[in-house]
C-alpha cells in the first residue's frame, strides 16, 4: 500500500478534503506532530507521498522552534532525492527556504477568501481548477522569494508569490485548498487570538465568507490534488 506523511504543526490545520480522497485512492495516512513526535526518527525517503501542512509560526524563527530546523533537513534530502513533496502555507515556505528562497514576514497578514490569479505556467498546471476565479483561503502574514528554478503558478492581489512547482515532484501553494467549512470551524477557535487582533476581521464575517466560498474551493482543491497526484506518477 502506498503511503502517506503529513507533517503536522498544529493539530486543526491537517489534511482535511484531502484526506478522504487519498483514502479512496488507496493510500495509508499517517500524521507526524513537529514540536512533539521525534523528527529524528523519520526516514525522509520512504513515504510515497509527503505533505507538510501550515502553522502560525515563521521559518525565520528557529531559534524559538528548533524542530524547524530539523524539517529543513529533512526537506533537504527529500527533495534532493526527487520524493513527491506537497507544501501548504508554512510547508510552501520551507520548501522555498530548502530551495534557496529567502522567507520573511510581509506587508501585512492575509487572511480571507479570494481567487488567484495564474500565471501562464499555472493555466497548464494542476492549478487550473482556480481558473474561474474561485476563491482559496488565504491565512499568511509572511512570505518568500521565488527559489532558483522554481516556476511561479499564482498570484494574489497582495503577494506575488502564491504557488510554485520544482522540477515534477514539487507542488507548493501558499493558501490552502484542502481546507472545509467544517474544519474551518476549528481555526475559528484555534486562531481566536489572530483573528481578534487583526483589523477588518472577524468571527462571523469569516464565517459567512466560508459558507459562500469553501464548498466549491474543496471541491476545486480536490481536482487540484488528483491533477498533481497524476502528473507525478502517484
Amino acid at each position: 500500500m502506498n503511503t502517506v506523511l503529513a507533517l503536522r504543526h498544529v493539530a486543526f490545520e491537517d489534511l482535511d478534503s484531502f484526506a478522504p480522497l487519498l483514502t479512496e485512492r488507496g493510500y495509508a495516512l499517517r500524521y507526524v506532530e513537529a514540536g512533539y513526535d521525534d523528527l529524528g526518527t523519520l526516514d525522509p525517503l520512504t513515504d510515497d507521498l509527503w505533505v507538510v501542512l501550515g502553522g502560525p509560526i515563521g521559518v525565520y524563527e528557529q531559534d524559538a522552534y528548533p524542530f524547524l530546523r530539523d524539517e529543513l533537513q529533512l526537506l533537504r534530502t527529500r527533495l534532493a532525492a526527487g520524493r513527491p513533496t506537497l507544501g501548504i502555507c508554512l510547508g510552501c515556505q520551507l520548501i522555498a527556504q530548502v530551495l534557496g528562497g529567502r522567507v520573511y514576514p510581509g506587508h501585512g497578514k492575509e487572511i480571507g477568501w479570494k481567487p488567484l490569479t495564474l500565471t501562464e505556467a499555472g493555466l497548464n498546471s494542476p492549478l487550473a481548477a482556480f481558473v474561474d476565479g474561485t476563491s482559496v483561503l488565504h491565512w499568511h502574514g509572511d512570505t518568500f522569494d521565488l527559489p532558483d528554478g522554481a516556476v511561479l503558478l499564482a498570484s494574489s492581489d497582495q503577494y506575488l508569490h502564491q504557488a510554485f512547482s520544482w522540477e515534477k515532484h514539487v507542488l507548493a501553494l501558499q493558501f490552502h485548498i484542502e481546507t472545509t467549512g467544517r474544519g474551518l470551524e476549528r481555526w475559528l477557535i484555534g486562531h481566536a487570538g489572530e483573528i481578534a487582533g487583526t483589523p477588518g476581521l472577524s468571527v462571523p464575517a469569516l464565517r459567512v465568507e466560508t459558507a459562500r466560498h469553501a464548498g466549491n474551493a474543496a471541491e476545486r482543491g480536490r481536482q487540484t490534488l488528483i491533477a498533481w497526484l497524476e502528473q507525478t506518477g502517484l
